[in-house]
């Protein structure tokens, strides 16, 4: 009776284990390390403010892309702030729900936290400070309803993350603990080659972090292709995956994408991660047409918007391009 009560046990843990590392294969290393270098700056705002550090962290997560985006990398804006009329500070125009908004633009990244928390002040946000600051499904959800974001799945992407990522375990005030700022310490000694920091999917073997070793299994690797960023896509995922690994709005991947419902993939296809540009770059002057290429194709193979395409060549969006003929890349 004791060696099968041992023996269930054993299979239990053993269950349990292997749970633990499919879930740690899963995690963005993007993600850990900017909750690495974030996490004791969204502890302080909780402590300054009430607003719960999990929910601090995960809308710069989502926001920000990991602290990836153009908005972020240009503008230090990790939360998507716009400047509305009482922003009297720096600003960067970049196409969101409309074509050259304006957004505010910080000296360094610890000014966009203490802005995001300055920002929750506002009456609109005043229910959520009734909330305990462990109540981070109400938070998310009480973010939502008060006009945050848009998105219809917001707070559902912001539960995600605190739950994926253990956010939650920030909202004690508590910050990281010594092993983990050793293990920061630790990565920060890696070599370039080893784990870019732009790059959100550089493929490694195992890697310690604040949440321990992992072993590092991404989904995507950040390249560029005519200064625009982009990941190659494997068979049957879709934009929505995409939005939730980067943090980007499905509609902006598929405006950036130049189509306009979410799809599956077939496998191999190109698909940026911020607007194309208007025109290839200096060593790409012209193209020649290959056998079924599409207009489409072309666009996304060199970085250009399809619409700038099409007018660089006097041809309409719906005409495809015949075999062998030459097409202006600018």
């Amino acid at each position: 009776m004791l060696k099968m009560t041992i023996d269930r046990i054993y299979v239990l843990l053993l269950c349990s284990l292997c749970l633990g590392g499919l879930k740690a294969q899963k995690l963005n290393q993007a993600y850990l390390d900017y909750i690495d270098k974030y996490a004791d700056i969204a502890v302080t705002e909780q402590k300054k403010y009430g607003i719960p550090a999990s929910i601090t962290l995960a809308q710069g997560l989502l926001e920000s892309g990991a602290g990836l985006s153009e908005l972020a990398v240009e503008s230090n804006n990790h939360f998507g702030i716009k400047c509305h009329d009482t922003w009297t500070g720096q600003k960067y125009y970049y196409d969101d729900d409309r074509k050259n908004e304006c957004f505010r633009k910080y000296r360094k990244v610890e000014d966009s936290y203490e802005d995001h928390s300055q920002f929750l002040l506002r009456p609109r946000y005043e229910s959520l400070f009734k909330l305990k600051p462990t109540d981070y499904r109400g938070w998310a959800h009480g973010l939502k309803k008060a006009g945050y974001a848009t998105d219809p799945k917001y707070a559902e992407k912001l539960i995600k993350l605190i739950e994926d990522y253990d956010l939650h375990r920030f909202d004690v005030g508590k910050g990281k603990t010594k092993q983990e700022k050793q293990a920061v310490a630790q990565d920060n000694t890696l070599a370039d080659d080893t784990y870019p920091k732009k790059s959100s999917g550089k493929q490694l073997t195992a890697k310690s972090s604040s949440m321990g070793t992992i072993a590092a299994s991404f989904q995507h690797e950040v390249k560029k292709r005519n200064g625009v960023k982009y990941v190659i896509v494997s068979a049957g995922e879709t934009f929505a995956d995409l939005s939730v690994e980067f943090g980007i709005p499905e509609k902006r991947l598929m405006r950036y994408n130049d189509v306009a419902q979410d799809r599956h993939f077939n496998g191999g296809e190109r698909v940026y991660l911020q607007m194309k540009k208007n025109k290839a770059g200096k060593a790409n002057t012209t193209h020649k047409v290959r056998p079924d290429e599409t207009m489409y194709d072309i666009a996304q193979l060199y970085g250009i918007k399809l619409k700038k395409l099409c007018a660089l060549n006097g041809m309409p969006q719906n005409i495809p391009p015949f075999e062998g003929q030459i097409l202006r890349l600018r």
